[in-house]
């Protein structure tokens, strides 16, 4: 069974569940099966998420006002959608812009021990 941490989701780096969330949703809101099928495609298959860690982070980030739930019309029944709001558009735009930082400076480290080699 996987431990969710419950420390605030504004706290320090997102966990990668939510960075795939909220990358799912960048582009379009989407329904929780749309979530996991997204999150695997994006990953390459290598993150699948269950449905209780899905709609655990989901819980959260709709309470912290990242994301908000959006009605969305199927022809065979209503789904319960979720699109991305501009708070967590910034926040992903935040954590993007410290991941490339942190590659940046891990790229230079490495090019800078090969040239001592």
């Amino acid at each position: 069974m996987r431990h969710v941490s419950i420390r605030r989701i504004d706290e320090g780096p997102l966990s990668e569940p939510v960075l795939l969330i909220l990358t799912a949703l960048a582009d379009r809101p989407r329904h929780g099966y749309a979530l996991i099928t997204e999150i695997e495609t994006i990953s390459r298959g290598r993150v699948r998420l269950s449905t209780g860690t899905l709609y655990g982070a989901l819980h959260r980030l709709l309470n912290a006002g990242w994301i908000e739930r959006f009605d969305q019309q199927d022809t065979s029944r209503d789904k319960q959608a979720y699109r991305l709001t501009a708070l967590g558009r910034g926040h992903l735009q935040t954590e993007l812009d410290r991941m490339q930082q942190l590659t940046r400076t891990a790229t230079a480290r490495l090019k800078t021990a090969g040239a001592e080699v």
